[in-house]
């Protein structure tokens, strides 16, 4: 399929992009495309003034505004004019769980949710709806563990704050150093003010970013509210021990055997402690992540429930339109 696709979460996109059709991904005044992105070749930056000349069969629709994007681009609406999906990466915000999706009140683009609490706390109307669980590029088990301190991966940690779990960090850097990654984390050192127990070590192209976490001794997961962090699936992958506040589809995705899980933050942090003055538990735990991450999160899995989707999406609109 040829298949349109906006480039708004890379990290996402890194495991879509590997299946077997053509992704086009509109650049606008030199802005969009593929960017640095290590993807395949059949990843095509296509201007947005040739996409009409472009044999689309399904647009996949991740912000609510391409959905006039799409038809200004290709002169054609989503779902009335050819197959569509919405891929919905989100948690709900406002007054949960009464949030009503924005495509509540169409019933003929699928909406995609990511996990299956989403798919809970969000009201998708009479949109047609099915979960569509992460996949993972496998980065391999890097795991060494020789740092004892904690990686976490927060992007915007400043302006995201609880949302993020951002306020937690103090307590754990009580029991480990932490080393946070991620966009703008900039502000963080200064912010928190923790003398040295937290550092920032910058926004990473990804592969350095697997390296880098793989050398701490485990990962922390204190975002509070998210549909499931991928750098949390990715710190598995890696083997790492994680420790995960158990809220939203976290409470699902990690085990108790592969780290920590909680919402009660003094078990976690004695948990973090624990992993810091024992490396061989660290590293039994951080197997027992792996290998749940490979069997739930694993590429090819992913891959083949898009496939469904699209052919089902694909099916669907033909069903519609007497095309059949």
């Amino acid at each position: 399929m040829n298949i349109l696709v906006w480039h708004v979460h890379g990290g996402y996109l890194d495991s879509l992009v590997q299946g077997g059709h053509r992704y086009l991904l509109p650049v606008d005044d030199g802005q969009g495309g593929r960017g640095r992105r290590d993807w395949p070749q059949s990843v095509v930056d296509v201007d947005v003034g040739r996409l009409r000349e472009e044999d689309v069969d399904v647009v996949i629709l991740q912000r609510i505004e391409e959905l006039g994007l799409a038809e200004q681009v290709l002169g054609r609406l989503p779902g009335r004019d050819l197959p569509a999906v919405f891929l919905e990466h989100n948690t709900p915000r406002g007054d949960v769980p009464n949030v009503v999706h924005p495509l509540a009140d169409r019933s003929d683009i699928t909406v995609v949710h990511v996990t299956h609490f989403n798919a809970l706390y969000w009201d998708s109307g009479r949109a047609p709806t099915t979960v569509l669980e992460h996949g993972i590029v496998d980065p391999g088990p890097l795991y060494t563990g020789e740092r004892p301190a904690l990686a976490v991966v927060i992007n915007e940690p400043v302006r995201r704050w609880r949302v993020t779990g951002t306020d937690l960090l103090p307590a754990f850097a009580e029991a480990a150093p932490i080393d946070a990654f991620g966009i703008a984390g900039e502000a963080l050192e200064a912010r928190l003010q923790l003398s040295g127990r937290l550092r920032f070590c910058g926004d990473l192209p990804t592969a350095e970013l697997h390296r880098a976490m793989a050398q701490r001794r485990a990962y922390l997961h204190p975002l509070r509210w998210t549909s499931l962090g991928l750098a949390l699936l990715e710190a598995m992958h890696l083997g790492m021990p994680v420790l995960a506040l158990a809220t939203t589809e976290a409470a699902r995705a990690v085990p108790a055997e592969a780290g920590a899980i909680s919402t009660d933050v003094a078990e976690l942090v004695a948990a973090a402690r624990r992993l810091m003055d024992d490396p061989e538990e660290a590293r039994r735990r951080g197997a027992v992540a792996r290998e749940v991450a490979l069997e739930r999160y694993g590429l090819e899995r992913f891959l083949h429930r898009w496939d469904e989707v699209l052919q089902d999406a694909v099916t669907s609109f033909r069903r519609r339109s007497g095309t059949a």
